[in-house]
């Protein structure tokens, strides 16, 4: 494992001083709110500069067209920051708004969004929940900007780290993002839905995109007692790995919303909810049920089930995967609440 002390400098950066004092503030912010507790992490996030993996990004406009001022040139209502703006106030607020803790907008085509930089705080959660070792391998689905990629190296070195993307362009930019920030795991182009046979098997799996099943892949790449986390309807679900082709585990708390995985996998079952009372469809709980259920059981179905269980929390769904079956349960995989995942109606 290469320790923080041998890795190599990094290029000449002219925004390090100010990067590093906003970083630490970010670092302070992510601590306060309990995400921080693992020394290992915390080092990784005070360490890895989030500023050189974002050199552009795109703030929505309220839906306004972007301005046409230079260096700020956008798609649809989002307007472009980028590092090297002529403009020292544009260059302030692209240095400022890489180390707030929110999620950045970081490839938009044809005014939709395609790829972004999660939030710090989230990803940090995120990582704490794998329960990562010394010497474990980790598969990354969703290469992104490289950033996450980039704090798992630094936790576990480059030879231990291997993400998965399915657009070249976006791994070409990761990869010189992550040698800018001197960090070289294993980036490979590819359908993350098949994981990466090559470089398997993996002590943990974990997804920066949205799912609406797991991939047979994952479990079947990972050695016995492995983790798998991926955002799924609007949750983060945490799997254990028993052996290549059962894992099951729980959702966590937390809300999440990602970009949907591109690739073999299905789409996500549309949700009709004509005729739902308004205080279940604008309930952020009921609408993770529903996405949850969609194709399983009818929205009215799922309504009764939220009322006769007293409004059911995230922790108490949880998710089967056994061979070429998977379901989704709640409180109990074998009990009565139980339902296909991403069954199509």
């Amino acid at each position: 494992m290469r320790t923080h002390g041998e890795r190599p400098p990094r290029p000449e950066d002219p925004f390090a001083e100010a990067a590093a004092a906003a970083r630490r503030e970010l670092v302070r912010e992510i601590a306060a709110g309990g995400d921080l507790q693992d020394p290992a992490w915390r080092a990784a996030f005070e360490d890895v500069p989030r500023h050189l993996f974002v050199p552009y990004y795109y703030m929505e406009g309220g839906g306004a067209p972007c301005s046409s001022a230079a260096g700020s040139s956008g798609e649809g209502g989002y307007e472009r920051l980028w590092c090297e703006d002529a403009d020292p106030d544009r260059r302030r607020r692209w240095l400022e708004g890489a180390y707030l803790d929110r999620p950045l907008a970081t490839r938009v085509r044809d005014g939709d969004l395609v790829s972004s930089a999660s939030q710090p705080s989230l990803m940090a959660g995120m990582l704490h929940a794998l329960e990562l070792r010394d010497g474990d391998a980790v598969l990354e689905i969703g290469a992104g900007t490289g950033y996450n990629a980039a704090l798992l190296s630094h936790r576990l070195g480059d030879d231990r780290v291997t993400t998965v993307d399915l657009d070249e362009d976006i791994t070409e930019a990761a990869r010189a993002h992550l040698a800018a920030a001197g960090y070289h795991p294993a980036v490979v182009t590819g359908d993350g839905a098949r994981g990466c046979p090559g470089r398997a098997p993996f002590d943990a799996v974990v997804a920066t995109c949205a799912v609406s099943s797991v991939p047979p892949a994952w479990p079947a790449q990972c050695r016995p007692g492995a983790r798998i986390l991926a955002p799924l309807s609007t949750g983060l679900v945490r799997l254990r790995v028993r052996d290549d082709g059962h894992a099951e585990g729980r959702f966590l708390h937390t809300s999440a919303f990602f970009v949907p995985l591109r690739g073999a996998t299905p789409p996500a079952p549309v949700v009709h909810t004509g005729g739902l009372p308004r205080r279940a469809t604008d309930n952020e709980l009921f609408r993770f049920l529903l996405t949850l259920t969609a194709g399983s059981l009818d929205p009215h179905e799922a309504y009764s089930l939220w009322q006769r269980e007293r409004r059911p929390a995230r922790e108490r769904f949880g998710v089967t995967v056994s061979g070429e079956h998977q379901w989704a349960w709640l409180d109990d995989p074998e009990g009565p609440y139980a339902w296909p995942l991403g069954a199509r109606g």
